[in-house]
């Protein structure tokens, strides 16, 4: 176990640092977020007080986390498909270490990535006025369900990240997930306001129930029933995810 947990840390070390070293990645990451926060928020305010109650950018703060968690998750396998194309992962998993430690280190690189960037825009949402109903409990939470949502996601990019042959594929995959995903669940709209085909969609879509969960946080308070209904939901999603996960990933490691 000793070693392991060294094998990890070293690994994930080694995630951080290629981390810092683009920080221009990081900022462009949050481009998007950050422009549907400021600039839809403010130019849909008018528009959407019949569901909101008032503050847009409260209504969706939630849906903009649920994107940032969902996109970096998806992405977060990137690098390890690179790592596969120029022949470094077959130099690491023919070395003595245990190749589980591959995947947990790239595991929690992607979500303590998710925990920051999310962290940066909940910030950013509060010093433009937003008020969560629930106070700090709340907005700790709130980074709690984003993790929540992309534990699952990463699983399914470390999958594809040893499914896909190159990263063109992974990255069209990508290009068709992240937003088609977000406007397919409740994080712009309340779901009576989608088309019957839409909100049923939504209703199989894992970000309706982080969104629907962190709405409630942010715009009511701490409502016990919606909460844990959201966290079945996310858990099974991810338990799912694990099984697969650990399925497939075994065969493409042996």
């Amino acid at each position: 176990m000793g070693d392991f947990l060294r094998e990890t840390k070293a690994q994930l070390v080694r995630w951080l640092i290629h981390t810092r070293r683009e920080p221009f990645s990081m900022a462009f990451n949050l481009l998007n977020p950050v422009i549907l926060l400021i600039f839809m928020g403010g130019a849909f305010q008018s528009l959407a007080k019949d569901f909101t109650g008032g503050d847009y950018r409260a209504y969706l703060l939630p849906g903009v986390l649920a994107l940032t968690a969902f996109g970096n998750s998806m992405a977060g396998g990137i690098p390890l498909l690179f790592d596969k194309e120029n022949g470094f992962l077959l130099r690491l998993m023919s070395a003595p270490i245990s190749r589980a430690s591959i995947l947990l280190a790239r595991f929690l690189a992607v979500n303590l990535n998710t925990l920051l960037q999310c962290a940066l825009i909940l910030i950013l949402g509060l010093l433009f006025g937003i008020q969560i109903a629930t106070g700090l409990t709340g907005a700790v939470a709130l980074l709690f369900i984003s993790l929540l949502l992309g534990f699952g996601v990463t699983i399914v990019s470390l999958i594809l990240a040893f499914v896909l042959e190159n990263h063109g594929d992974f990255f069209a995959i990508l290009g068709i997930t992240a937003l088609p995903l977000t406007f397919l669940s409740s994080a712009f709209v309340p779901l009576e306001s989608l088309p019957g085909w839409m909100r049923l969609l939504a209703q199989v879509n894992p970000m309706t129930y982080a969104v629907d969960g962190m709405r409630t946080l942010a715009l009511v308070g701490w409502n016990g029933s919606v909460l844990a209904h959201m966290a079945i939901v996310l858990v099974i999603f991810d338990v799912a995810m694990f099984w697969v996960g650990n399925r497939v990933l075994r065969r493409h490691m042996a």
